[in-house]
């Protein structure tokens, strides 16, 4: 393994913190705790952490000798000194002898310690790294060092890798329990400066930042060689061949049975490659899967084991349905009796967790990772990587070996663990929504309303520079598409299934002020109108609903009509009429699809300042009313201005009122000549 250490980083890292007010042991902790984070074969989502010894003078002026150590949230690869809270040493110490400590108390007096009590919560393993009385202590999930343990003969294989220096461990679940083993080891082994934990990682410690990092490449690599002088042998696969179905084609059906109930939304992101596929493949996967994570941390994510499908060469769509609902139901029926089994061997009350898998592997396909969120799904799938790459690994020198189940339950069931993912569920999550004509006031405010309420948002547009700028300041998926052209949409759509595994709620917003006297129009312009505001539509609803309809999980679409559909403007034909269609649109898909479970709803707005209402319309429309701009936009029964917002709000209001369909919703500010009769 590279050492990525550079004295010109490393000073440049004191330099910078010394700045902020920090010392030099706080800049070289973060500099090498980034290092060790960076490495995706070192550290993976939160596994991992490190810690350093210093002094800290508190709001008193009263110095403390500290612990400072890797908190709760925060990722190694981009860590901060506020992501090392300090926790006040010696009371750390003072447990050095102390027998029994409960996880709740354990986490509270970790807590109480704390010299910044709005620091995050310390690590759990924060009294191993106090208990080692070394200045830095760092700690990974190494793939190499979980190759080198999780086997048979695993404790033999280190002690032939490794030299006197080091000091193998048997598994022991992280804790109070864990600090005490390693205190313990290394009261009897004090000139050792590694310990390899089995089935967990390495720590690697000294009273130097480079010193400790050095040596946790050190051994790291020492790991790889071993496994590279090793007889390998590769991994016997099924036949390949190409399926009659694309992946974007089976995800909205994954992702529909995946749901235990209607109200109950997965996030599925499917990748494939080489590695993946080498692991997927195997013919002996279901059996290597189901043995174990790589490290115990990954099962409060990807579950103790994967659901298998196994499609046939000629397979079609519709019997790897069939294949598919075979395969959840005996998934959950697999979890139940793990659950039943092991909940009988702890004293503890265990309440199950859901029962839908975290891993999907397809063979011939790949892999469809499932999460809560979009960012939860790509972790399970990076994590799902990780174990794949470490249990191949070990399956061509050897058998894949791991903790017993119960160990691995008791983990997933860690109420420490399972803190760590657990969040207030927001009236949102879990659906995925696509907003067409994303670049406009309209779309934007929707969006930043719908992502507070929890939603995963893809943003369509047909403006390509706008839709490049909005790439640049939003994290979510921005997508070219021209909502007047089928194909694009269709593109678009599948791309938006194999990221997501389907659509919940579609915003169909686009569209384009369009006006002249309708007697007098050009037919090009009126049919031009009609394609942008009517069957643009209606190309993104029925492309929603294909997808809706695989996944049975209901569904909402959701109109920007227009008060012109119902309250005609002079001179605004061309626009009205195809609204006007638009509206009935509307209510057909709430006749059509309302057994499915999928409403439909509309919203008709009028005078919101966007691209279709621009300052130059505006000034237009009031000077033929005679009026000023201000007395034009607030010329509702109201008198008060009606603004993006106001609209976002009311498609919010839609999308969560799970028993209205066929509805539209007016937002004018009050005008009787624009409501529904």
């Amino acid at each position: 393994m590279r050492n990525d250490w550079s004295e010109i980083e490393a000073k440049k890292y004191i330099n910078k913190y010394k700045k902020l007010g920090h010392s030099r042991d706080m800049a070289l902790r973060v500099y090498t705790t980034r290092l060790l984070g960076r490495n995706s074969e070192l550290v993976l989502h939160g596994g991992g952490n490190t810690s350093v010894k210093t002094e800290i003078k508190d709001i008193d002026g009263k110095k403390y000798k500290v612990l400072c150590v890797k908190g709760s949230g925060w990722d190694m690869a981009e860590i901060e000194p506020e992501g090392l809270p300090a926790v006040k040493l010696q009371p750390l110490l003072a447990l050095k002898n102390k027998k029994n400590l409960s996880d709740e108390d354990m986490v509270a007096y970790q807590k109480r310690n704390l010299i910044n009590i709005k620091s995050p919560n310390p690590s759990v393993e924060t009294f191993l790294h106090a208990f080692l009385p070394f200045k830095f202590v760092d700690h990974t999930h190494s793939d190499a060092i979980m190759n080198v343990t999780n086997r048979p003969n695993g404790f033999k294989f280190c002690k032939k890798i490794f030299g006197k220096k080091v000091s193998i461990v048997p598994y022991v679940m992280p804790g109070f329990d864990l600090a005490r083993k390693i205190n313990e080891v290394y009261s009897k082994q004090p000139n050792i400066n590694c310990l390899i934990l089995l089935n967990h990682g390495i720590f690697t410690f000294a009273d130097d930042a480079k010193k400790s990092y050095d040596l946790m490449i050190k051994y790291v690599s020492d790991a790889e060689k071993a496994i590279k002088k090793l007889r390998s042998k590769k991994i016997k696969q099924i036949k390949k061949f190409k399926t009659n179905f694309r992946p974007h084609e089976i995800a909205p059906i994954l992702r529909g049975l995946l749901s235990e109930n209607k109200d109950q939304k997965f996030i599925i992101n499917y990748r494939s490659n080489k590695n993946l596929n080498y692991f997927i493949n195997g013919k002996n996967v279901r059996s290597y899967s189901s043995k174990g994570t790589a490290t115990p941390d990954h099962v409060i994510r990807v579950k103790p084991f994967p659901l298998i499908i196994s499609p046939k060469q000629n397979c079609s769509i519709e019997d790897f349905k069939i294949l598919a609902e075979k395969a959840f139901k005996d998934y959950r029926k697999k979890y139940v009796k793990y659950f039943n089994i092991n909940k009988s061997k702890v004293k503890e009350k265990k309440t199950m967790l859901d029962t839908s898998p975290r891993v999907i592997l397809v063979q011939n396909v790949g892999l469809f990772s499932v999460g809560n969120s979009l960012n939860a799904s790509k972790i399970a799938g990076d994590l799902t990587e990780t174990n794949a790459r470490v249990i191949s690994s070990v399956e061509e020198t050897s058998k894949y070996k791991f903790i017993p189940e119960k160990d691995l339950f008791d983990v997933e069931y860690w109420s420490l663990e399972q803190a760590k993912i657990k969040k207030a569920k927001k009236p949102l999550e879990g659906n995925v929504v696509v907003i067409t004509g994303s670049a406009g006031a309209i779309g934007s405010a929707t969006y930043k309303l719908f992502k507070s309420y929890g939603a995963e948002i893809v943003l369509l547009d047909y403006d390509l520079k706008k839709i490049k700028a909005l790439q640049k300041n939003v994290k979510d998926l921005c997508l070219h598409c021209d909502v007047t052209n089928k194909n694009s949409i269709t593109k678009a759509f599948n791309k938006i299934c194999e990221i997501y595994g389907g659509i919940d709620i579609l915003i169909s917003n686009a569209g384009t002020a369009i006006g002249g006297s309708i007697a007098e129009v050009d037919d090009k312009v009126l049919r031009k109108s009609f394609e942008e505001n009517f069957f643009s539509h209606q190309n993104c609803a029925s492309e929603a609903i294909r997808i809706m309809k695989k996944q049975n999980i209901n569904g909402c679409l959701l109109f920007n009509i227009s008060k012109q559909s119902v309250n005609p403007g002079k001179n605004f034909g061309p626009y009205g009429l195809p609204k006007s269609a638009l509206l009935s649109l509307c209510k057909q898909y709430a006749v059509d699809y309302g057994a499915y479970g999928i409403r439909s709803n509309g919203v008709n707005a009028d005078r919101i300042r966007s691209g279709l209402l621009n300052d130059n319309m505006i000034k237009s429309r009031a000077k033929a009313r005679e009026v000023s701009t201000d007395e034009y936009m607030k010329g509702n029964l109201l008198l008060n201005e009606v603004k993006a917002d106001d609209v976002a709000k009311a498609f919010f209001h839609l999308a969560v009122s799970k028993k209205t369909t066929g509805a539209v919703l007016t937002v004018d500010g009050g005008n009787i000549a624009a409501s529904l009769r």
